[in-house]
């Protein structure tokens, strides 16, 4: 018992690890400066070079007279273009359009010195039941920013038992494929990110057995930077117990 204790913490403090190493890249989430959202004004922004404005369903650039267009895709990864201390990000969100700055200068990151989390506890990893929806289904939240909408590809829910109840989280991913969901529960702006965290639920097995880990459950970029457009958790998986396990809010810190 002891070897498998010592190992499942091994493990985690190994996936902890990873996490503070991709936070610490230095154009990645901690880099992210700035967002700023775009019209058809010509406009120059402290943080980005040239000046920026939107026309029908483009960005365009305008830096000392050379001309670059862009053209982002609703809700997908930015459309980078460099800079000397990094990149801009061109991004769409639910119609609107905007620039992110990733500055590899950003203080977030001179700053870091690791996510808090709890620590790492075998109880908190749960076996659920995964069961498919008849048809994938469309999720819409809200997000961290006001007015804007994430939209999710819902395979089905997980159920599970704790605390002698059963529970149900809505799981995004394709059915037979790897799952993920985001939740709040009572932890949630307390010890932990208010409006969600996330947890890789993995393939389920042939008989939608699924594991539930949360010793991982992982901040989204918004913990980090008020820079960034992440989704809230569905109505549907706010769980009223509290989650003790997994990271902490980084915002929070001085009071853990």
């Amino acid at each position: 018992m002891t070897a498998t204790l010592d190992q499942f913490v091994d493990d985690w403090r190994q996936w902890h690890a990873e996490r503070n190493d991709g936070l610490r890249q230095p154009l990645g989430w901690l880099s992210l400066t700035a967002l700023h959202w775009l019209d058809e004004t010509p406009t120059a922004f402290d943080e980005a070079p040239g000046r920026w404005h939107v026309e029908g369903e483009s960005v365009i650039h305008d830096l000392d007279g050379s001309v670059s267009t862009y053209g982002p895709v609703e809700g997908a990864p930015g459309v980078e273009a460099e800079f000397d201390r990094g990149f801009v990000e061109i991004i769409r969100r639910t119609g609107r359009f905007g620039i992110r700055i990733h500055d590899r200068t950003a203080p977030a990151l001179a700053s870091f010195t690791g996510v808090p989390a709890y620590e790492p506890d075998p109880s908190w990893v749960l076996t659920g039941r995964f069961e498919a929806f008849d048809e994938q289904q469309v999720v819409t939240t809200g997000a961290v920013v006001a007015g804007l909408e994430h939209h999710h590809p819902a395979a089905g829910v997980v159920r599970f038992e704790y605390g002698d109840a059963e529970h149900e989280l809505v799981a995004f991913g394709d059915a037979g494929g790897p799952l993920r969901v985001l939740f709040t529960d009572a932890t949630s702006g307390v010890t932990t990110y208010p409006t969600a965290r996330i947890l890789q639920v993995g393939t389920p097995d042939i008989d939608g057995t699924v594991t539930l880990d949360f010793t991982r459950a992982a901040n989204l970029p918004a913990a980090f930077t008020d820079a960034a457009t992440c989704p809230v958790a569905p109505v549907e998986n706010r769980l009223s117990f509290a989650v003790e396990a997994g990271e902490r809010n980084p915002r929070v810190r001085e009071s853990l």
